[in-house]
């Protein structure tokens, strides 16, 4: 069985985000980019794993590519998410394409995606989208 599938396997009930590499996996119950922000933040290193995910925009793209992931699944998936993975190399599959990722509201744009639209390098949307993040909390 290939890691993403062990990896798509592991994405039931509340886990939102699975990576695994042979014997290795990690998981998340977090939402959004917090999975990918906390692995990155706590330093583990991911290159070569195979990611699942409930839903993947560009935002969670870049943060994948920053951690060197090869291949990414996707319950829902972005064009712009797509885009990235695919211009890093990453091989990508998925269940549904969307046109957009929309906000917890449902009315608009998901303020992570709107933060990296004009980003196109991985490491600036890392650095971007932990600002945001800083900046979201202390406005809550």
């Amino acid at each position: 069985m290939s890691d993403v599938t062990r990896a798509r396997e592991l994405l039931s009930g509340k886990v939102t985000c699975a990576l695994v590499k042979g014997e290795k996996a990690y998981v998340s119950e977090k939402s959004g980019v917090a999975p990918m922000l906390s692995f990155i933040a706590e330093g583990i290193d991911l290159s070569g794993f195979s990611a699942a995910d409930k839903i993947v925009g560009k935002a969670s793209a870049m943060l994948f590519v920053k951690a060197g992931v090869r291949a990414v699944y996707a319950e829902v998936l972005s064009v712009a998410g797509r885009e990235f993975l695919e211009n890093a190399g990453v091989e990508v599959s998925f269940g549904a394409l969307t046109e957009r990722i929309i906000n917890r509201a449902g009315t608009g744009q998901c303020p992570m995606e709107k933060c990296v639209e004009y980003i196109s390098d991985a490491e600036e949307g890392y650095t971007a989208l932990k600002n945001k993040i800083i900046s979201m909390r202390k406005q809550a």
